[in-house]
């Protein structure tokens, strides 16, 4: 019996060797049926075939990627421009500092975008799967505005509350810019914007970044990637675009205005202002839940004082790390056959009156203010009530010193600058209650 066995083991054995051999003999069979041999020119053409510069020398009439056709301009020509600009971004924020935190990860994600061949911003690239994962779901958003709320003293706001007329004023450019896509919709042959489109559109006004993905994943999902795009780069672009503006609306004696020092705010002052806005929001406004919701409990754990270490990691460890592949994500949408499209350059163009509409309403509000009481406040941080925190605060207390170096607005500022973040969200909330 063992010798019968050994033997039946010994057969199995010689005939999968056999089978083996067999096989491998018919794949070099096949691969040498397959395979002819090249000249050393032709290795080199084949090579030079793989490469992006052969890409872009040489577009493909009508190239389909990704459900969307690509013209030869956008296949080339279209790509070079677009990584001109993403160059621009680097020296705008390496150069010029103009946030950096925001600048580099999107430009170098449109960097990314544009090289041909790899693919990197499509559904199965790196920049593809975290824009899946994080802008298209709303995700991102959502932790942004958590580590926000942790980052963020509400102190300012509570110690001089009318400053949130401000933060509200400053969302005229979202309810301004719905009117204007519409216009644009109605007198323009080549744009067609629905009205989900221009409510999502118009939340750029608020130059609210996660609040503007946040109505786009749910108003405008198709819109979704110019409007990130348009969204993060006027909020980068903040020390531009305001200062301008702000100066136009102001005369010297008003930006010479000095505001009285804030009151001190107790401990159980900025505890109960996170739960109080939950309760105005479940009972008025629900829709803003998701991110109202995450502001208070970043804040909420900020001001608790007993959970240092969660509230440390949220507006540190956390909102870098989303930050980073938020960045990355935006800036695939950089990619020239996306980008190069009338309907993002309208955006562009749409988002761009928003942010102005919105940085004159809030300064137009404070001098409004001031003709009604005898403590003044400086027009100056009106602008900050767009919600680009603490970008806009500092632009306004910028401004202040060119006029008076003594003349420290930031703290002042702070008050309509994250009333205009409360703000974005509740007119993001009342957008989506309505259309939902």
């Amino acid at each position: 019996m063992k010798k019968l066995i050994i033997g039946l083991v010994f057969f199995l054995g010689v005939a999968c060797v056999t089978t083996s051999l067999m096989a491998s003999d018919i794949a070099k069979e096949d691969l040498n049926k397959d395979y002819k041999s090249k000249s050393v020119s032709e290795l080199f053409i084949s090579l030079y075939e793989s490469t992006g510069l052969n890409a872009m020398n040489n577009p493909q009439e009508g190239l389909v990627s990704h459900g969307l056709k690509v013209s030869t301009f956008n296949q080339g020509g279209g790509r070079v421009v677009m990584i001109a600009i993403c160059f621009v971004l680097f020296y705008l924020a390496i150069a010029k500092g103009f946030e950096p935190l925001l600048l580099i990860p999107i430009a170098f994600g449109g960097f990314l975008a544009n090289i041909p061949v790899a693919d990197i911003a499509g559904p199965e690239g790196l920049l593809g799967i975290l824009f899946n994962m994080g802008i298209s779901t709303g995700l991102f958003p959502l932790l942004i505005f958590m580590g926000v709320g942790a980052m963020t003293d509400f102190g300012p706001l509570i110690a001089n509350p009318k400053t949130a007329l401000l933060g509200g004023a400053a969302q005229l450019g979202i309810f301004g810019t719905i009117v204007g896509a519409a216009v644009l919709s109605e007198y323009t042959g080549f744009i067609n914007f629905s009205l989900k489109d221009a409510c999502a559109i118009g939340i750029i006004g608020g130059a609210d970044g996660p609040t503007s993905i946040f109505v786009a994943t749910r108003l405008a999902p198709e819109l979704l990637g110019a409007i990130a795009v348009a969204a993060y780069s006027y909020m980068a672009l903040v020390p531009i675009i305001q200062p301008p503006i702000m100066r136009a609306l102001t005369s010297k004696e008003e930006r010479l205005i000095k505001m009285e020092q804030l009151r001190e705010v107790s401990k159980l002052e900025k505890i109960m202002f996170p739960l109080t806005i939950m309760v105005l929001c479940i009972i008025i406004l629900p829709d803003a839940t998701p991110l109202i919701g995450a502001l208070a409990f970043g804040n909420f754990a900020r001001e608790s004082g007993v959970i240092k270490r969660l509230s440390e990691t949220m507006e540190n460890a956390l909102i870098n790390i989303v930050t980073i592949f938020l960045g990355l994500s935006v800036g695939s949408k950089l990619a020239s056959e996306k980008f190069l499209v009338p309907e993002t350059l309208g955006i562009l163009f749409l988002g761009l009156i928003a942010f102005a509409m919105g940085t004159a309403g809030g300064v137009i509000m404070a001098q409004i203010m001031n003709k009604f009481s005898k403590q003044k406040i400086n027009p100056l941080i009106g602008s900050a009530g767009v919600s680009a925190v603490p970008m806009a605060a500092r632009v306004s207390n910028k401004e202040g010193m060119k006029e008076d170096p003594t003349n420290m607005l930031l703290m002042h500022a702070m008050g309509p600058n994250v009333a205009g973040v409360i703000g974005s969200a509740v007119a993001a909330g009342v957008l989506l209650s309505i259309f939902k």
